[in-house]
């Protein structure tokens, strides 16, 4: 297409001229507007050419080198403050929970503590209610025996009493009997021999 615009504006002077002269057939190649043939002068892709090497080689420099500034500068600090955050996190959440184990230790050993006391001061209110129930028992049981032993006591007077009373009784009866016995025999007998008499079997 560019090459048919060159040659019809290489033509068109001469036409007009009158010279009624076609132009050359090679006046296109004059005016620079030839196309080169195929295989001649064809460049290479450009990375592989032997000849951008250097430049290549200074660009991947560069952009190495703003690459590395680049994470130096931004990537590494960001990466360092997020690790040294979750370092701390993971520090305060391991004291944390070291505190909590501490502090369920210390609660586990006043619960037992509390239990051991519990257990040994009920061990000791039963031991005390237990002793207190003996000697209220005992002193019970003393009350009654002493109480049964006034009773008795008063018992055994008063038998006695009643005893020597009926024994007093039974000596006169027999005094009389005695004495009646013996007038009734016809024989006579003082009053203070029956005595004696009574006495000294009684005994």
């Amino acid at each position: 297409m560019f090459v048919t615009d060159a040659h019809g504006q290489e033509t068109a002077p001469s036409v007009e001229g009158g010279h009624g002269a076609e132009a050359p057939a090679d006046a296109g190649h004059a005016a620079g507007t030839e196309v080169p043939a195929e295989g001649h002068g064809e460049a290479g892709f450009p990375p592989f050419d032997s000849s951008t090497f250097p430049s290549q080689i200074l660009w991947i420099a560069i952009t190495f080198g703003l690459f590395y500034l680049f994470l130096k500068k931004v990537i590494m600090p960001r990466l360092s403050g997020i690790l040294e955050v979750r370092e701390t996190r993971i520090a305060g959440d391991i004291e944390q929970a070291n505190k909590m184990k501490s502090d369920a230790d210390a609660a586990v050993a006043a619960y037992e503590q509390a239990l051991a006391e519990a257990r040994a001061n009920a061990n000791v209110i039963g031991q005390k209610a237990r002793d207190d129930g003996k000697a209220e028992v005992e002193a019970a049981r003393k009350s009654v025996e002493a109480s049964l032993e006034a009773k008795l006591a008063d018992a055994e007077a008063r038998v006695a009493k009643i005893k020597d009373a009926a024994m007093q009784d039974v000596g006169s009866i027999a005094e009389e009997t005695a004495a009646a016995i013996v007038s009734a025999l016809g024989g006579k007998s003082a009053k203070t021999d029956v005595a004696s008499a009574v006495k000294s079997v009684r005994s």
